[in-house]
């Protein structure tokens, strides 16, 4: 199903959208999992909110609203159900790369009037992109983790450039986008502790055959937006300027905070509906205890929300300086964006855990219980942003402010 494109809803229209979804996606979170990737009705609720074009160009029936928007909507999805927030903003963001750095022609092509686009993706290269004739390119490899696999129209990927001859090392790297025809998705997403309906597939491709114009000598971590790209002299706008690695944090920052939320929400129901043992006729909501738990809970995810949205203001603004002349989007100011996104995802996960999911009850560990659900989720986040990143980033910060060297530290592993 494609859902038409529709004229422009405004920004408050899309957000309340996704507000109004929240009752449905909780009451499909058990079967989100069951299915390790949301249901179709969720898919459908979905195409029907324009929640995948919210970042693709109105050139291609897109809404362009911008980023705050986007993390917004992926906050509210992620408080009805945390793996459909991740899933849905790890198909929907990717537009914005493949409409940053392709040219015209790969555009009109991958996208074209109607824009039914949504890619997974992986930041890791696998394989190599070997040239069949001059036109075309040969893909052969299994990506992993490539979250909303099931929904997607696309692959936007990264692999090496076949060394030139026998012996020699692969060349740079390649990032591609391949149509659904020439993919498959593996059913390889089972027995993960959380984020179980995210649809975090494998891609294989077996002797692909892409385009060669839907593939570019560049990465996901470094495109070469400095001054201005291809997509923001299309689109006359310049969101498609920006870099990935702070955006990519964002994104995760947005599911963390939302699902810090669906925890508050889960944990004011909890309370509201505990009797006292020797005062069944108040419950646990009475206590100052519980209240005050609740109350910092709270204060805490709001702040995190509230580095969210400014720091989405603060890419956006990059990217209107990098385009305008005043000022690049250099690597250093995409290094100080993703660690403030990455410590508002943290701090989020700092209170889910140590006061909503600590003081809930054992009861509520269970199999079957949302509380449960939500650690799981949110612990499974926190191992994206595990020593293998966070340190790196703060090493890399560390250093832009110093004045030192940091390109040889990797941003992403």
């Amino acid at each position: 199903m494609t859902a038409a494109p529709e004229t422009g809803p405004t920004e408050q229209e899309i957000i309340e959208r996704a507000v109004a979804l929240r009752p449905a996606l909780l009451t499909r979170q058990a079967e989100t999992e069951r299915l390790t990737h949301y249901p179709e009705a969720t898919h459908d609720d979905f195409l029907r909110a324009g929640f995948y074009r919210i970042l693709q160009p109105r050139r291609y029936g897109g809404h362009e609203l911008g980023l705050p928007v986007f993390y917004r909507v992926v906050v509210e999805i992620a408080r009805g159900c945390p793996s459909s927030g991740w899933a849905l903003s790890l198909t929907a963001a990717h537009v914005l790369q493949v409409c940053t750095v392709f040219e015209e022609k790969a555009q009109d092509e991958l996208l074209g009037a109607e824009g039914d686009f949504r890619a997974a993706s992986t930041v890791a290269p696998v394989g190599v992109a070997r040239p069949d004739g001059p036109d075309h390119v040969i893909l052969d490899g299994t990506w992993p983790y490539s979250s909303g696999a099931p929904y997607s129209t696309h692959y936007l990927g990264q692999t090496l450039r076949a060394p030139e001859k026998p012996g020699d090392p692969p060349g740079p790297p390649v990032l591609f986008v391949a149509p659904r025809s020439v993919w498959t998705a593996l059913d390889d997403w089972r027995g993960s502790l959380g984020l179980r309906g995210t649809g975090s597939n494998s891609i294989r491709m077996q002797q692909a055959r892409v385009p060669a114009h839907f593939t570019r000598e560049t990465s996901l971590p470094d495109l070469p937006v400095e001054g201005g790209s291809v997509g923001s002299k299309l689109h006359g706008n310049p969101m498609y300027a920006g870099r990935a690695p702070s955006f990519f944090h964002g994104e995760l920052a947005a599911v963390m905070i939302g699902t810090a939320y669906a925890a508050a929400d889960e944990y004011a129901r909890i309370v509201a509906a505990r009797p006292l043992l020797l005062e069944p006729e108040r419950t646990r909501a009475d206590l100052p205890d519980y209240q005050r738990h609740l109350g910092e809970a709270l204060g805490m995810i709001n702040l995190a929300e509230a580095a969210l949205r400014q720091s989405a203001e603060d890419w956006m603004e990059a990217c209107r300086r990098n385009v305008s002349g005043e000022a690049p989007f250099t690597a250093a100011e995409d290094n100080r964006l993703a660690l403030t996104f990455l410590n508002a995802g943290r701090l989020a996960w700092d209170v889910l855990q140590g006061i909503l999911f600590r003081t809930a009850g054992s009861r509520h560990a269970r199999d079957g219980e949302r509380m449960q659900r939500y650690f799981r989720d949110a612990a499974t986040y926190w191992t994206h942003v595990g020593p293998g990143m966070y340190e790196p980033l703060v090493r890399r910060v560390g250093c832009d402010t110093l004045g030192l060297p940091s390109e040889h530290i990797a941003l992403i592993p």
